[in-house]
């Protein structure tokens, strides 16, 4: 039962799924942390979410929010309270994640070569054709090991009957990782005893796993290829998160001005000489990688390096062109790709999706709009999407009017009542909405998840928006046996 304590107040959000408490009772993955948090005043906690803050800031973990004019550098909003899956659970989105991952990598082999899944019918050929990431340059490039999602960031939610549903996957350049690893060590200094008495899986090991696959990918068969982080620069809203991946996996961070193409190779300019590149971990989007091929009017990239990839002399983690796969209107079509390429039923559920390009589906979205989310396919970071019940009817008419405008590029979804977890927020707890982003790695060995992930959680009472563009901040996360 929850006694007189700091939990006294902790209140469930009606109708929302707490996976701390079932009623008045503690659930058991929660009982031994819930127990020595009991035993703790709330200025002893205040001490705690202050020694965080002031981790965070002195290791200068910030993100960027480019709508705020007030000043774009913030630190991330991190909870000093862990969030806690259970082993068993974590073994089936394990499962899960990579079932998905292996037939998003087949979807995206075929679609840039045989097509057959747009041949037989599984999937409307105009939905690909009509896709702005659809990158037709790259069209029949053979990539090493037939891989194409080496990192993945797949997004989960956890529903009101405490099932565990993707919301999307980030295929392209996934972020936040970083953060997940710098919440890990925070937790350690606040809370030592209590990580090590819950057993807790480890998450460190993830810049050791991610060097490894980025090794493994080198075109050229020599003991120490040269890897390198390519960042647009200090003004990107992750550059926070290259830095600290660069310097933890102990290669080179460079720019694109900092590398070259000569004779269909890539290199890298130093103190010594042009040196030859054999893996680039971009942290940069498709158009802007080779300004020949794509944007003419950006420097970010590197000049020829698609030709250069079309040859075969250097891997690119991820593959140029992923943005197909993660488009939210292909999203849809996700479980069909399992079925189609896996022979298998996937094992994580989709949220239901209604195509807006449908007539029937925007009609009934219409008149069901104040319990949808409406979103734009190809934003992210919770911009240009509409949460009908909190809209205004203004906004609502708006996005209307914008939806019948490019019924194509929006998709809509039931508004989901995110699980709950408790949060230390003014001196109190109090619950507030979460999802998972747990990351994987695909390379010639299979796929490997880091055993925790990026929890995000809405800091906002009664938000349902985690992004921390939009007032979210994270949680650690604890994989417990």
């Amino acid at each position: 039962m929850l006694e007189q304590s700091v939990f006294s107040n902790y209140c469930m959000v009606p109708m929302s799924w707490d996976e701390m408490c079932d009623g008045s009772q503690v659930r058991p993955p929660y009982q031994q942390v819930f127990e020595t948090l009991n035993q703790l005043s709330a200025g002893s906690l205040n001490d705690k979410d202050r020694l965080a803050s002031e981790l965070f800031m002195s290791q200068g973990i910030t993100f960027t929010v480019y709508s705020d004019n007030e000043g774009i550098e913030r630190i991330f909003p991190f909870d000093i309270i862990p969030r806690i899956i259970p082993g068993n659970e974590w073994d089936q989105i394990e499962a899960g994640i990579t079932q998905r991952l292996k037939a998003l990598n087949l979807f995206l082999r075929d679609i840039y070569t045989d097509q057959q899944i747009l041949k037989d019918g599984i999937i409307p050929a105009e939905l690909i054709a009509s896709c702005p990431h659809y990158t037709r340059e790259v069209f029949g490039i053979r990539v090493p090991h037939d891989i194409f999602v080496h990192i993945a960031g797949i997004d989960l939610i956890r529903g009101q009957d405490g099932s565990y549903y993707v919301l999307e996957d980030n295929l392209r350049t996934p972020s936040g990782v970083s953060y997940m690893l710098e919440n890990r060590e925070v937790t350690k200094r606040i809370f030592p005893e209590m990580l090590t008495s819950n057993k807790v899986r480890m998450v460190n090991n993830y810049p050791l796993e991610l060097y490894n696959v980025l090794v493994s990918l080198a075109p050229r068969q020599i003991a120490h290829p040269t890897v390198v982080l390519l960042t647009p620069g200090v003004f990107n809203s992750a550059y926070y998160e290259h830095t600290f991946l660069a310097r933890s996996m102990g290669i080179p961070l460079v720019e694109g001005r900092d590398l070259v193409v000569d004779n269909h190779k890539v290199y890298m300019k130093t103190t010594l000489g042009l040196q030859q590149v054999d893996v680039i971990y971009r942290r940069i989007d498709d158009e802007y990688m080779d300004p020949l091929v794509f944007r003419h009017d950006s420097a970010l990239g590197i000049p020829g390096i698609l030709g250069a990839y079309r040859k075969g002399n250097i891997a690119l983690v991820n593959a140029i062109g992923n943005g197909v796969a993660d488009d939210k209107a292909v999203y849809a079509y996700v479980p069909a790709m399992i079925r189609y390429y896996l022979n298998e039923e996937p094992i994580l559920s989709n949220v239901p999706t209604y195509q807006l390009a449908d007539p029937d589906a925007r009609k009934f979205t219409f008149d069901h709009i104040r319990e949808m989310v409406i979103k734009r396919t190809n934003q992210s970071g919770g911009y240009g999407m509409l949460m009908g019940n909190s809209a205004t009817d203004e906004e609502i008419h708006s996005m209307i009017q914008s939806v019948e405008e490019d019924p194509r590029n929006f998709i809509a979804q039931p508004i989901i009542r995110l699980s709950t977890v408790p949060c230390f927020i003014n001196n109190r707890f109090e619950p507030r909405h979460v999802d998972l982003r747990p990351f994987a790695l695909f390379g010639p060995g299979g796929v490997k998840i880091v055993p925790g992930g990026l929890t995000r959680v809405a800091l906002r009472e009664g938000s349902l928006v985690v992004n921390s563009s939009q007032g979210g901040g994270s949680k650690d996360t604890w994989i417990i046996n």
